[in-house]
């Protein structure tokens, strides 16, 4: 006959080797974290971010469920300045176009972290977590929260005097949101793929790929300056900007070094050549993978930065339509993903799992 203890443990499920569970399943969060910022991505190229004027956790999961609610909401709308200033006199049909991108974004990143949440609590429970991944997982959680605070953050800068919201805001809404997508992939790389960096050039070239993926992560970051202040909508030739290489209104701010963040015409002249420049440091990357055990990484970075260039060059040709703005967004991610895995290839087999 059992005793308690005994029948207690026959019940919980056997501890075992959790390194590809768990990586599948963070691959999966980042799946999500990308499609969020892709949504996201949409939300901002709608104009809709601002079409749900309150936070509600819970009640918030479901949209307008009657006429009344609906007619509620849009008139809570209607007391917004981007209503007043931009979108005076919209119809309700067409605020629940906008709404739905706002409230699918939402709902979306709840979706995030419950996903999250149930699948630490759940391999938390079968105990093959150890320590130091523990702390990473809670820290990425913890992480995620903070992320849905800092966008309604970002869309309450929208609801008082300005019918857009901040750019500065949104650029580190999207910042923190590469970030723990980022971090996620890292910890599923951590788990899943091997380090070959036993040869000569690997110390040098995990230095180049660290520069390259900070090179990245700038020229995002101008990128969502670029949308926040619509600035893709401007100068719509390339590689001359309406027949100058920079426009003659570039420093028309004072003081001169806002220009950079805040003159439409600068940042977008900021942001294409941070974009080339970051182009010829990944090539250089690829090229230099060449004849080393990563050469297969090497050419899927130089393959992804070459489609990334492609994708934004012909975003500013056509005038950013809005499947055109979402793919890029989304080249930069995979751009982003593919130069981790390369630098995370890349690290000498001894080094501790946890660093």
């Amino acid at each position: 006959m059992h005793s308690a203890p005994a029948a207690a443990a026959a019940l919980r499920p056997a501890a075992a080797s959790p390194a590809r569970p768990v990586a599948l399943w963070l691959l999966l969060c980042a799946a999500m974290v990308f499609a969020m910022a892709v949504i996201g991505a949409v939300t901002r190229l709608t104009e809709s971010g601002l079409s749900i004027v309150e936070w509600a956790p819970i009640k918030g999961a479901l949209p307008p469920l009657s006429d009344q609610a609906w007619q509620d909401a849009l008139a809570a709308y209607k007391a917004t300045p981007e209503y007043l200033y931009k979108n005076t006199g919209m119809s309700l049909e067409a605020f629940k176009q906008i709404f739905f991108w706002e409230w699918l974004h939402r709902l979306w990143g709840r979706l995030i972290g419950l996903v999250f949440a149930a699948g630490l609590a759940w391999f938390w429970w079968r105990g093959g977590l150890d320590r130091g991944l523990r702390l990473r997982l809670l820290g990425l959680l913890v992480l995620g929260g903070l992320q849905g605070a800092l966008g309604w953050f970002m869309v309450m800068s929208g609801l008082v005097d300005r019918p857009s919201v901040s750019h500065y805001r949104l650029a580190a809404h999207l910042g923190l949101a590469v970030l723990l997508y980022a971090l996620i992939l890292w910890t599923a790389y951590r788990l899943l793929l091997p380090r070959l960096g036993g040869f000569a050039q690997a110390g040098s070239l995990r230095r180049h790929t660290s520069f390259a993926i900070g090179c990245v992560a700038v020229t995002m970051c101008w990128g969502a300056f670029v949308a926040g202040l619509d600035a893709g909508q401007v100068y719509n030739t390339f590689p001359l900007m309406d027949g100058r290489f920079l426009p003659p209104e570039s420093f028309s701010i004072i003081p001169a070094w806002l220009n950079v963040f805040d003159n439409t015409a600068l940042v977008q002249f900021t942001h294409r050549w941070l974009a080339i420049g970051t182009a010829l440091v990944v090539l250089a990357l690829a090229v230099r993978c060449s004849r080393t055990p990563v050469v297969g990484w090497g050419h899927a970075v130089g393959l992804m930065v070459l489609v990334q260039v492609g994708l934004g060059i012909s975003t500013l040709l056509a005038q950013v339509p809005v499947w055109l703005g979402a793919m890029h967004q989304a080249g930069a991610l995979v751009l982003l993903a593919l130069l981790l895995a390369l630098r995370f290839v890349t690290r000498p087999v001894s080094e501790s799992r946890l660093r």
